[in-house]
């Protein structure tokens, strides 16, 4: 298994958006989700289904995966211009290394019933903006049955986290660890209020904080996936 975690997956995208447009992605999350899952069954994923990013079919169930980029700059979010423009060097800096595998995740992307899937629905809800800390919250509440902004989509793809059997089966599967504490809570980016108030940036100051630590996680993660994929090649 080969992963070169400093690869810019839009290199490859032909100026799109690389979650759907970058072989070198989909070959990554292919090679890198395709393994056993907490129960110990096994978790192929395949990208010869017509219409389908990732595929699996099984005794498991039937699953339409897509990517998903986990981190975000807003480099290119109109209502943030205002904040952006005045340290875009910074926000080039995010944006680049958030173009790494350590920044994607893969989330189911069938449509049910004509609603979100979660990678919209992350995009539209004012109390997550994106921001992968907050939706790792409402993931992580969900599995103790608690509401959260994004409860009812969470809910429709069940059968997805179902497969990991709980927040912390999930976390391992995906390499998440670096965004979690040693008492398995949430390290936000920003001061967390409980969803009371929507995510913003005050002024640059914050901003930078948060590019610090998103840039703290998406190299952590990089490096998590180095060493995995280092041991699965040994094997």
């Amino acid at each position: 298994m080969i992963i070169d975690t400093n690869f810019n997956v839009y290199s490859d995208a032909g100026g799109r958006d690389p979650d759907s447009s970058s072989p070198t992605l989909r070959k990554y999350h292919k090679l890198l989700w395709s393994k056993s899952l907490p129960n110990g069954k096994d978790f192929q994923l395949h990208d010869d289904k017509r219409g389908a990013y990732l595929y699996h079919r099984s005794g498991l169930g039937e699953f339409f995966l897509g990517s998903d980029a986990i981190t975000h700059s807003y480099k290119n979010h109109k209502r943030k211009y205002w904040l952006t423009r005045q340290i875009s060097n910074e926000v080039d800096e995010l944006f680049d290394l958030g173009s790494t595998i350590g920044a994607y995740i893969v989330f189911p992307n069938n449509r049910i019933d004509g609603n979100h899937t979660i990678n919209q629905s992350r995009g539209v809800n004012s109390l997550i903006d994106d921001r992968f800390d907050l939706t790792l919250e409402c993931i992580r509440l969900f599995y103790i049955g608690k509401e959260s902004p994004l409860y009812d989509v969470l809910l429709r793809y069940k059968n997805f986290f179902d497969l990991f059997e709980d927040f912390i089966g999930f976390i391992h599967f995906f390499l998440l660890e670096d965004l979690i504490d040693e008492n398995n809570n949430i390290g936000f980016y920003l001061p967390f209020d409980d969803f009371k108030t929507r995510p913003t940036f005050s002024d640059v100051d914050e901003y930078l904080l948060y590019k610090k630590r998103v840039m703290s996680f998406i190299k952590a993660r990089n490096k998590r996936i180095q060493t995995y994929t280092e041991h699965q090649t040994a094997e």
